[in-house]
Formats: C-alpha cells, sequence, structure tokens
C-alpha cells in the first residue's frame, strides 16, 4: 500500500493592523534615526523591519497593510467620548505615515484603505475573506478587541511592550484561558468590562473576572441586559445602564465589509531596496538588496 501524500498546507495570509505598528515603532525607536530630508523614520524602519521578520517567519503567502480613520464616524456618534482622549497625531508621525504605504507598496504589500471605517474593519473583513476560500490568516496587532477574530483559521500575532522579542499567537483556546470566554463574545466582553485604551468605561462596578462570570452564565451581554430589565433598573444595575452597555458593544464589534480575497504576492525586495534608498533609509536598503540576491 503506497503511503499517502498530504497536499502542503497553503502559507498563511498576513494582515498587518499598520496604524498599530506605526505608532509603536515611532514611540519606541529614537527620532534620531532620519532620513534624507533629515526629518524621522523612526516609524517607518520600525514597522517594516517587524512585518519582514513575521512575513519571512511565517512564510507569508501575501502582505496586506490595512488604514482607516483614526475613529469611525458612527462609532464616534455612539459615544462622542471614544476615542477623545487620545492626543493628535504628532506631526513627524503624519509625516511618516503619509510615506509608509508608498513604502509598503514598493515592497510588494497590499495596501488597503477606508474612508469610513477603521483598520480594525479591514482586517477582519480580511481574515473572514481567506477563511471563507480555505485559507488560514494572521493578524498582526497589539490589540486585543481583534480576539474576536480568533478561529481554527484565524489567530492574531499581538504585540507586546518594549522588551518583548515576538509576538504572541492568540488562537481561541488562548482567547479563553485568558478571559474565561468564546472569541465571538470578546464585544460583549469589552462592553460590560471597558476598554480605556478606547476610552469605553464599561458597566459601572464590573471588572474583568464577573463580566466574564455574567458571559458564561447568561451566554451574551443581549441575554444578560433582557435579564436585567425584565427586573427592572430598581433591582439591577444593568438596566440602567442598558443603553449605554449596547452602544458599547456595537463600537467593539468590528463591521462585516466585503473585500476579495487577497491574491499571492512575494515580498519585492529590489523595489522596496530602491524606494527606502530613495528615503534615505540606507540601512534598511542593503538589508532588502541582500535579501533580493539571496
Amino acid at each position: 500500500m503506497q503511503p499517502v501524500k498530504l497536499a502542503p498546507m497553503t502559507p498563511p495570509l498576513l494582515l498587518v493592523d499598520a496604524p498599530y505598528l506605526l505608532y509603536r515603532a515611532f514611540f519606541s525607536l529614537p527620532d534620531k534615526i532620519r532620513g534624507a530630508d533629515k526629518r524621522p523614520v523612526n516609524a517607518l524602519l520600525g514597522s517594516t523591519n517587524a512585518i519582514l521578520q513575521q512575513a519571512e517567519e511565517r512564510n507569508a503567502r501575501a502582505v496586506v497593510c490595512c488604514f482607516g480613520l483614526e475613529s469611525a464616524i458612527y462609532r464616534a456618534e455612539l459615544y462622542p467620548d471614544y476615542h477623545a482622549h487620545r492626543p493628535p497625531m504628532p506631526d513627524d508621525l503624519r509625516h511618516q505615515w503619509e510615506i509608509a504605504p508608498v513604502l509598503y507598496d514598493a515592497l510588494g504589500w497590499q495596501v488597503e484603505r477606508s474612508e469610513d471605517l477603521e483598520a480594525d474593519d479591514l482586517l477582519g473583513a480580511l481574515a473572514n475573506a481567506e477563511e471563507f476560500a480555505g485559507g488560514e490568516a494572521l493578524i498582526l496587532t497589539g490589540d486585543r478587541d481583534m480576539f474576536q477574530c480568533t478561529t481554527g483559521s484565524v489567530r492574531v500575532l499581538l504585540l507586546g511592550g518594549r522588551g518583548k522579542k515576538g509576538p504572541e499567537e492568540i488562537g481561541p483556546d488562548e482567547v479563553r484561558e485568558r478571559y474565561g470566554i468564546d472569541p465571538q463574545q470578546v464585544p460583549d466582553f469589552i462592553a460590560l468590562r471597558g476598554d480605556p485604551s478606547d476610552g469605553l468605561p464599561g458597566a459601572k462596578g464590573i471588572g474583568e473576572k464577573r463580566a466574564a462570570e455574567i458571559l458564561r452564565r447568561c451566554g451574551s451581554l443581549e441575554a444578560a441586559l433582557e435579564v436585567a430589565e425584565a427586573e427592572g433598573p430598581e433591582v439591577n444595575a444593568l438596566a440602567r445602564q442598558a443603553d449605554l452597555l449596547r452602544a458599547f458593544h456595537d463600537i467593539a464589534t468590528l463591521r462585516p465589509v466585503q473585500l476579495p480575497r487577497p491574491t499571492d504576492a512575494a515580498t519585492d525586495y529590489a523595489t522596496g531596496a530602491v524606494a527606502a534608498r530613495t528615503i534615505g533609509m540606507k540601512g534598511l536598503a542593503d538589508r532588502l538588496d541582500g535579501l533580493a540576491a539571496d
């Protein structure tokens, strides 16, 4: 009997939270790293190196870098304090932000933008498209909101703070271990617990453990609110916050967007090197030239 030959697994699609990586690199690398125009290129260098590393290590079939609004209009309308605490983008970061898509495109990475949604929404939509087509997707980010996307075919590469050597790979089991809930309950969990990074306070008096307990008992935020409203606002505090918690849930839930599955595209080291050298990033250009030669 001849041994059965298994078909090789399709390499994963690498989806990149470009705003997160640019911010992370800007504030973690020194601004003395400068380009041809004498302005900082630390965000460009750090984000590009992080993407290159993961694309190479994971043998990504393609890389998609997603950009979007800082705050989707509908989210700010639901809750005006959403992202309101965040300071304006520094000018030196904004300058690099405008250049980043050009550099990423030169490297052969697809750049996806939205004029009305956030990068998170695009990441979720592309992960869904990849899974629907039978592929696997990896989401490179530091945003735990993306845990709601994890399935058997979609995993989050969670970047940590300074000193972290590499991202932590998060799937459904890791979400359950970390929070005690299923991935699809993450928006419910955020609504109850809150999310300081987004300016969402959550339900009054409810922390992480209590939020998880409520969801394990009721199954969803909506089911918990139905119980609370049946008991009445005098008895159940959740009933007094029902409308606000539903708004928080809507904010935390990624918007469904119909996007086509990206085609295979290898990183173009040679063209990327030309773009990097034009910007004045000699070290990166030399590294890319070396990879192109290999």
